[in-house]
């Protein structure tokens, strides 16, 4: 029964996440010409990990993000069934929440502004598959080495990991919005690309290759940092 409770929390952790950050940018765009965009759609994401860490953290860590379930396996805190498990169950609530951002916004005649449900894309690297993957695992490292230090049994950072954790994510979505849309979550970007299909689709293994590396890398270079001489 507890390890249900577990993948319930990251269904309804990362339903979450897609449904309000992807939302966020399908309402208010994030094109040059909408530059509010940019922050208002970061911090979407960065609240909403906020908020999950205090509601589904003490349940399931609050990984809400295959790259972080990653660099938790590789950290040894989880082992490779909780990881595919995980895994499933953050994707199917990202999927679930496209689908329901798709029907509001079709029977509300309300415009997407991103033309593809906040799905992940290279135009903002001029198509280029290599930059893309490039900042996908730059800043997914980033992000995750952040998650690792703060969750870090050593050190106690107490009632204020979820808020951290939470600005590293607007952090990186100040950067990559304008690059690759953010990802640095392949489920986050699984859901909206299977339903918008197209270009989504096309690009959308950078989007889970770039922040599996990342991750997995955090990984590494953390353990390496925090282990004693």
């Amino acid at each position: 029964m507890d390890s249900i409770k577990k993948y319930l929390a990251e269904f309804i952790g990362t339903f979450t996440l897609v449904l309000v950050g992807c939302g966020t940018a399908m309402l208010v765009g994030c094109d040059s010409a909408s530059g509010c965009g940019y922050i208002l759609t970061a911090f979407a994401f960065g609240l909403v990990i906020v908020g999950m860490a205090y509601c589904v953290g003490n349940v399931s860590g609050c990984h809400i993000n295959p790259a972080v379930s990653l660099a938790m396996l590789i950290s040894g805190k989880m082992n490779v069934k909780e990881f595919f498990l995980y895994f499933l169950s953050q994707t199917l609530g990202a999927i679930c929440a496209s689908g329901c951002l798709m029907l509001i916004f079709n029977l509300g005649g309300v415009e997407d502004k991103t033309g593809g449900l906040g799905s992940n894309g290279l135009g903002g690297v001029s198509g280029s598959f290599g930059a893309g993957l490039i900042v996908e695992i730059l800043l997914t490292f980033i992000f995750i080495l952040v998650i690792l230090g703060v969750t870090d049994s050593k050190f106690n950072h107490g009632s204020f990991a979820g808020i951290i954790i939470g600005f590293a994510l607007v952090m990186v979505h100040i950067l990559g919005i304008g690059l690759t849309g953010t990802s640095v979550n392949p489920a986050r970007s699984i859901g909206p690309a299977l339903l918008a299909g197209g270009d989504a689709l096309a690009s959308l293994w950078v989007f889970i290759v770039g922040p599996f590396i990342g991750g997995a890398l955090a990984a590494v270079v953390y353990k390496f940092m925090a282990k004693k001489d």
